[in-house]
């Protein structure tokens, strides 16, 4: 590896710790909103999210997906399918924290790999290892011991996990960048949220204006607490592997689980904790079994590479395109084997 790759990496990990670190720290934030309701918070999120994103494509200047993204009214309409779902998952996580849900909260985003995998069996037919398919039978009896211990389902977490992989899948599907596509979605939101602030506002009912400078300040900040984290983790995932960053997403849950224990002093009996321990051994064998994958997978990619190569040195030109067609073999059949599921096409939101 050279001096270039190296920094390149580092930069990448530094980028995915600070995506991950704010993502996992943002339960502080909400509060601080207070005596702005859910649903004000989200329409301001919405709002400021905008006006964000603009300023940063207008700095960069980034402006031809739009004009093709206008003449696919396919992807247009997936677009707005993908503002719907967000905003569901943003404002049942804004209305969970500021309720002293913050335990319940981390949960949803613990269990969203296993949801993804889920979802993509009974939706897109996809094939599962016995270790995936053990993690999500884990996952499940995880979800059963929790509705006993919460006396009901964990409908929080059910809700997040379930709108957070829908929201993967459908941006999946559009295949935008996370700027671009935050952009493209925040603009769907734009006007029923800024409809609804002057709703609130003709009926006095607002806090931007009332509750002072600093609390209209915290408002407008939460358009840079949506997009700065979604720009560390556009930089990360561009430098370091797709398994690398499966693992450090693992870090926002863990950080809002230890803050809603810790900080918010949220209670944990005996039969929360055991369905939280099963929860974690399921996605264990999840990172585990994509990890695994993932090295055997290098190296058949590796033998097939050295294959191809020791055929062209010892056999010329014609040897090396003799050996091309066993070589694209193994390759391909390494790449059917799978890389680890790491949920990071659904972490933009």
């Amino acid at each position: 590896m050279t001096e270039k790759s190296r920094g390149e990496k580092r930069t990448g990990l530094v980028n995915g710790f600070a995506a991950y670190g704010m993502w996992g720290l943002v339960p502080l934030f909400w509060p601080l909103l207070k005596p702005a309701g859910a649903a004000e918070i989200l329409a301001h999120r919405m709002v400021w999210s905008l006006a964000f994103v603009i300023v940063a494509l207008l700095a960069v200047r980034r402006w031809a997906w739009a004009g093709e993204l206008l003449r696919q009214p396919r992807k247009l309409g997936l677009i707005v399918v993908a503002a719907a779902v967000i905003t569901v998952n943003w404002g049942v996580y804004i209305w969970a924290v500021n309720s002293g849900h913050v335990v319940e909260a981390s949960l949803g985003y613990f269990i969203n790999p296993l949801v993804t995998i889920a979802m993509g069996v009974l939706l897109l037919k996809e094939r599962l290892r016995p270790v995936q398919w053990a993690a999500v039978a884990t996952g499940a009896a995880s979800v059963l011991v929790l509705a006993v211990g919460y006396g009901q389902p964990p409908w929080i977490s059910l809700c997040l996990a379930f709108s957070f992989a829908t929201y993967g899948l459908v941006k999946k599907k559009v295949n935008l960048g996370g700027v671009e596509s935050l952009a493209a979605e925040t603009a769907v939101q734009f006007l029923p949220a800024l409809g609804y602030l002057l709703w609130l506002g003709a009926h006095g009912e607002a806090t931007f204006a009332t509750e002072g400078a600093g609390h209209a300040a915290l408002l407008a900040s939460t358009g840079v607490v949506t997009a700065l984290p979604l720009v560390c983790f556009g930089a990360a995932a561009i430098r370091v592997p797709l398994s690398t960053l499966g693992l450090l997403q693992y870090l926002a849950p863990v950080f809002q689980f230890v803050l809603g224990v810790v900080y918010f002093h949220e209670s944990m009996p005996p039969a929360r904790w055991a369905g939280f321990a099963l929860v974690w051994l399921a996605l264990s064998l999840l990172t585990w079994d994509g990890l695994r994958t993932a090295h055997r997978s290098a190296r058949l990619r590796a033998a097939a590479t050295a294959r191809a190569e020791s055929a062209a040195a010892g056999a010329g030109v014609g040897g090396a395109v003799a050996a091309a067609g066993p070589a694209e073999t193994a390759v391909e059949a390494a790449g059917a084997v799978g890389a680890p599921r790491s949920g990071t096409d659904s972490v933009e939101a």
